[in-house]
């Protein structure tokens, strides 16, 4: 299975030590050169650059057809080169799956056919094969030592999803 990654679901994964789950869930990963670039040369420590560096199974790669990056970038404002990249290879490596959190991004990948999930769903994904018991602790601590934002909505619509509150 071939799974593109932007920079998010990595930092956030990697704050809270829960990185390993991508690899467990879809063994390896693969990242565009411009997500490297992100995490390695941010001027600042930031979650997972270590990791991106070492981890066999966090693959780099660069994007043949840079041409599609710009026009990504021309059709949708504010979506950043990592986000474009993370599209323009995942629809290079027909990957399966594109692992993006930021909305604009998801619904320009949406639009190129690509299949997306976020890192809610990769929770939601790991609790369904076993691999964490409870997403509400994860996310609490996402929200904690990540910074990591979503509505009371949303919130409520994952634990529901999961099965972790009743409907009401």
């Amino acid at each position: 299975m071939t799974v593109v990654s932007d920079t998010s679901p990595i930092t956030n994964l990697a704050a809270i030590g829960q990185l390993d789950l991508l690899h467990r869930l879809y063994g390896n990963i693969v990242i565009p050169k411009a997500v490297y670039t992100e995490m390695v040369a941010a001027g600042k420590p930031v979650p997972g650059a270590i990791e991106v560096q070492t981890l066999p199974w966090i693959q780099v790669q660069n994007i043949s057809d840079t041409q599609r990056v710009f026009e990504l970038q021309v059709n949708q404002n504010n979506i950043d080169l990592g986000e474009a990249e993370a599209i323009a290879l995942a629809l290079e490596l027909n990957a399966e799956l594109l692992l993006m959190d930021e909305r604009r991004g998801r619904a320009l990948a949406q639009i190129c056919s690509l299949n997306v999930t976020g890192l809610l769903g990769v929770l939601l994904q790991a609790k369904r094969k076993g691999l964490i018991s409870f997403i509400k602790p994860v996310i609490d601590e996402l929200i904690k030592k990540a910074d990591f934002r979503l509505s009371d909505d949303l919130y409520l619509s994952i634990l529901r999803t999961a099965n972790e509150i009743e409907d009401g």
